[in-house]
């Protein structure tokens, strides 16, 4: 595996594909044998974890993807956001969701190429609108139209815009995803509005259940063959850190701060996972 393939990312996708679809956020046409044989595998290690920590990976997942949602909705209903680019979107039905409750959003998923093409096929099956399209692309290429560069700057400079990711930084070592927020943030500045969401789990060494975070964490290394390292140790760090990488405006999310708010899992022990929202 070369140092710019990210290809292992994409296994991770067919079993979020799988909880999407078993907790009704979803439809069948997302859901594939691979995803299915993965969420039979790990259903004894979610139930030990159930029991043991209170949550389970699926509580993580469905925590994430709804608090994200709840972060675009209201970007594009408050501060009136029309375009959306989703990086490695994988088989997340999001862009599906979002074009049928907004018509007007202009949302262009991207993920590697393989990825992309069978995205791409499912979304014409689907009869999705016009403007929800795929595009491939490699984070960490800096130019080439496979660039996040390169697809920011197909879009109408006049609109308020936003990128997200989702189940994808946690992928890459700190330095190296650092300067793919800091190429964001950049290529951000060119609209009125330029924001940025997405997750991200830390190192909280002092959490209750920091033991099944770890086992969490090997499993995810397994699973896609290749490491999972925690970013940063407190919400303060996250700001300093995105602050540092061009953001003006940095926003770190609780899942259990929007308990009562939307419609989230709630589990009676600390989450694990924080969402950013930041704007350049």
């Amino acid at each position: 595996m070369t140092a710019t393939d990210t290809s292992r990312i994409s296994i991770s996708a067919h079993y979020t594909g799988m909880v999407w679809l078993r907790h009704g956020l979803s439809a069948s046409a997302f859901a594939t044998p691979m995803g299915r044989i993965a969420y039979a595998a790990l259903a004894p290690i979610n139930a030990l974890l159930k029991r043991l920590a209170g949550a389970n990976i699926d509580v993580f997942l469905l925590q994430r993807h709804q608090v994200i949602d709840a972060q675009l909705s209201e970007l594009i209903e408050q501060h009136g956001v029309t375009q959306v680019v989703e990086l490695a979107a994988g088989l997340s039905p999001r862009g599906f969701r979002l074009c049928q409750r907004y018509p007007h959003l202009r949302y262009i998923e991207t993920d590697l190429p393989a990825m992309a093409k069978r995205k791409q096929v499912l979304l014409q099956q689907l009869e999705s609108c016009e403007q929800h399209q795929v595009r491939s692309c490699n984070i960490l290429h800096s130019e080439g139209e496979d660039s996040i560069e390169a697809i920011l700057a197909s879009l109408d400079a006049s609109q308020p815009t936003i990128v997200i990711s989702e189940g994808l930084v946690n992928y890459f070592p700190l330095a190296q995803i650092r300067s793919v927020w800091a190429r964001i943030a950049q290529g951000l500045q060119r609209f009125p509005q330029g924001h940025y969401v997405t997750d991200l789990y830390p190192d909280l060494v002092e959490h209750p259940s920091y033991r099944y975070v770890k086992l969490a964490q090997r499993l995810v290394g397994f699973f896609t063959r290749g490491d999972w390292p925690l970013h940063y140790r407190s919400s303060a760090a996250i700001e300093q850190g995105f602050s540092e990488d061009g953001f003006s405006q940095v926003q770190v999310i609780d899942p259990a701060d929007c308990y009562g708010k939307i419609a989230i899992p709630q589990v009676n022990t600390p989450t694990m996972v924080r969402i950013i929202r930041a704007k350049a």
